[in-house]
């Protein structure tokens, strides 16, 4: 177990420091290159609409398999080493494969590119920027508008990101939070409202609803727990906006942590947001006790990174105190 926690340790650690270099190969990218390819493979079987829910079920149980199978394998592998360059070389794949499940620097990176934008008044490079992240169309928004949205970001990938990893891994270890980045990238990837994903995209959006139900919640009051101690949160408030609004997103998961940051910063996020140049209605969520601002979304950062850090020491402590596989 103490293994266990000191991969998790480095992992966390590594992340914090490099995050995701793009010159380095990452596991996603791989899986989604697999889940496009198994796609067209399959939309080419199919042509009805049964066959296409059909066809993405499939799909889903093909990639969760293989990713779990794989990751499964190569902590198996890993642990056969146990001296020298071969042991220390194991010890590496798995820190670095563990750090990848982990989205803290990389999240709060994204966020300060558009943070940064605005705070020099380059509102069309914000826009540019948040695109990157979102999405909604941002061609239009204006800086109160980009920074909320840059806010909602961080809420959702909070959990999306950072604490639905490590709870998976607390649960289940490397290839359980591996498979969980799976089934998160296959409803980034089909996990859409539309004609053409409405059939093929059920399995991979109804499988991440359940994926995430229960991190989600734990991220939500992990945000009204950070909001205790940081200034100019309230931690209260941000538990009684969860009460009111957590249910209100259309998503089952994604207005928890929404609502808890929102009720700890004091603002209003949410409402009708434009993709495709389509209008989709959408509640707001929080109340507006004081507008939306670059010192709200610096405070957001510092919330984002509080819940990290907590998140990872009850994981560790949940490994090395109660038990937890690697």
């Amino acid at each position: 177990m103490i293994d266990a926690v000191a991969i998790l340790t480095s992992a966390y650690l590594l992340d914090l420091a490099i995050g995701d270099p793009r010159f380095i190969p990452h596991p996603v990218v791989l899986i989604g290159k697999g889940v496009h390819r198994m796609e067209n493979l399959l939309r080419r079987a199919v042509s009805r609409r049964a066959g296409e829910r059909l066809a993405g079920v499939l799909l889903v149980a093909i990639i969760v398999s293989l990713t779990w199978l794989v990751s499964h394998l190569l902590v198996r592998t890993a642990r056969t080493f146990s001296a020298g360059a071969a042991y220390w070389t194991g010890v590496g794949l798995l820190v670095w494969f563990t750090a990848t499940t982990l989205a803290t620097r990389g999240l709060m990176d994204a966020a300060c590119r558009v943070i940064a934008a605005i705070r020099k008044g380059d509102v069309s490079c914000a826009r540019k920027r948040l695109a990157e992240v979102v999405g909604r169309d941002t061609s239009t928004l204006d800086e109160k508008k980009i920074l909320s949205a840059t806010i909602e970001t961080l809420a959702e990938n909070a959990s999306d990101g950072i604490i639905a990893p490590l709870f998976w891994y607390a649960v289940g270890g490397l290839p359980l939070a591996m498979t969980y980045k799976a089934v998160n990238t296959l409803d980034s990837m089909l996990g859409y409202r539309n004609e053409r994903y409405r059939y093929f995209g059920w399995a991979a959006a109804r499988l991440d609803d359940v994926a995430n139900f229960i991190p989600a919640r734990l991220t939500a009051v992990l945000f009204a727990l950070a909001a205790l101690a940081l200034p100019r949160t309230s931690g209260r408030n941000s538990l009684r906006t969860l009460m009111r609004d957590g249910r209100k997103h259309l998503s089952p998961n994604s207005g928890m942590p929404e609502a808890a940051v929102a009720g700890a910063l004091g603002i209003s996020l949410g409402g009708p947001s434009t993709y495709n140049g389509i209008l989709v209605p959408k509640p707001f969520i929080g109340e507006a006790r004081v507008p939306v601002s670059l010192e709200r979304a610096d405070t957001a950062l510092r919330l984002i990174f509080a819940v990290s850090l907590i998140g990872f020491l009850v994981t560790a402590l949940f490994i090395l105190f109660l038990g937890g596989p690697l």
